[in-house]
């Protein structure tokens, strides 16, 4: 007989599982959320912008302050950050924006490094939302010779505040260099 249940996912355990199903196949369906539980942009850019600068040199303490702040917010909102972010470096992915990150822009037929231009996208993320905007309009804006890949773990670490436990994440955006097909046309 096939049942359908309506559960909470923090309640979604292994144990409860097991307990209440044995070994039975279950099928999982995942509703959107209310509007109202939902990371909106203006959260994801003002943790971006407790970046502490003055600390530069210091990735960790660089940071500390956003992970801070990202921790305070509810779990989905550390998921959602992420895909934001995600989404956000997709779309600074193309061609235009490679050929403006300075010594180590793209050029045909050269040596391109495709971590060093990831980087660079994450260094235009890290200067915020004013900066992203600006670049997305005027690829020659791009950041010359510039990364910050830290960025990249924000999420995770503060996943890994929060809970005590690794940040288990499964991109709604590939961000790695060439995965925007359109922007490299």
């Amino acid at each position: 007989m096939t049942a359908k249940i309506k559960i909470n996912i923090a309640d979604l355990t292994p144990q409860f599982i097991k307990e209440k199903y044995g070994n039975r196949e279950l099928e999982i369906n995942v509703n959107p959320p209310n509007k109202l539980d939902h990371l909106k942009e203006p959260l994801f850019w003002g943790i971006i912008g407790v970046l502490d600068w003055t600390k530069k040199g210091d990735n960790k303490a660089v940071l500390s302050p956003a992970i801070k702040k990202l921790a305070a917010q509810p779990i989905r909102f550390i998921y959602q950050f992420q895909d934001i972010l995600a989404q956000k470096l997709f779309l600074l992915d193309g061609k235009k924006y490679a050929q403006n990150i300075g010594s180590e822009a793209y050029q045909e037929g050269k040596y391109f490094s495709v971590d060093q231009f990831l980087y660079a996208r994450c260094c235009v993320m890290a200067n915020g939302q004013a900066a992203f905007d600006g670049i997305l309009a005027n690829p020659t804006w791009m950041p010359k010779d510039l990364t910050f890949e830290p960025i990249l773990s924000l999420a995770a670490k503060a996943f890994e505040l929060k809970m005590g436990k690794p940040f288990k994440y499964f991109h709604t955006f590939n961000y790695e260099t060439y995965s925007n097909e359109e922007g490299w046309a």
